[in-house]
Formats: structure tokens, C-alpha cells, sequence
């Protein structure tokens, strides 16, 4: 937990409020099962996140506006939480990024 309060602190030069959660993920993906894994949430303006732990040292991440709105890194699952909440953050703020640079043009 403190190595993410100190990175959501280093993004937004402020303490995010940080939940814990339990989440739903089907690990196997051909499987129709669903295995619960503890996860932290937070939210940022009209963004909300979670990373969910789904293994030893195993995490999985998504970013998302709404029902609709869900989006990943790219990746299934990372081993290190640091790289985890990093790319996460990287990714959200490209794609806020892409979407300033569209409705300005």
C-alpha cells in the first residue's frame, strides 16, 4: 500500500484516497469461472482505476470513464506493482491526452 500512496502522490502532488476492494476476474480465459481477487481503487476527476492482485506478485490494472469506457495497458498482468501503477498512469494520461488533442481539432 505504500508503494502506491507514494506513487499516486508523486502524480498528483496530493493523497489520493485509496479503496479497498474485491473483485471478480475470470483468471482463465477459457474458462467461464470467476475467482476473487482484492484490489485498490481510486479515482481521479471523472477517471476511476483499480489494480487487482491476481497471484504472488501478479496484478492486473484498468482504467475506465464508465460501463462503457474501459480501458488496459495492453497488458494481461504484471509481476512488479511499481511497473503496474506506472504504466497505468502513463497510458490514462495518453489516452486524456488524445482526447484533449481531438476535441481541439
Amino acid at each position: 500500500m505504500q508503494v502506491v500512496r507514494d506513487t499516486l502522490r508523486e502524480r498528483y502532488k496530493t493523497n489520493k484516497e485509496i479503496h479497498l476492494a474485491d473483485t471478480e476476474l475470470r483468471l482463465n480465459p477459457d474458462s467461464t469461472t470467476l475467482s476473487s481477487c482484492p484490489a485498490i481503487y481510486w479515482e481521479h476527476g471523472d477517471c476511476h482505476f483499480v489494480v487487482c492482485k491476481v497471484g504472488k506478485q501478479r496484478y492486473f490494472c484498468q482504467f475506465f470513464y464508465g460501463r462503457n469506457e474501459q480501458f488496459g495497458t495492453g497488458r494481461d498482468e504484471y509481476d512488479d506493482i511499481l511497473e503496474c501503477l506506472a504504466t497505468l498512469l502513463r497510458v490514462q494520461a495518453d489516452h486524456e491526452l488524445s482526447i484533449n488533442k481531438k476535441n481541439e481539432g
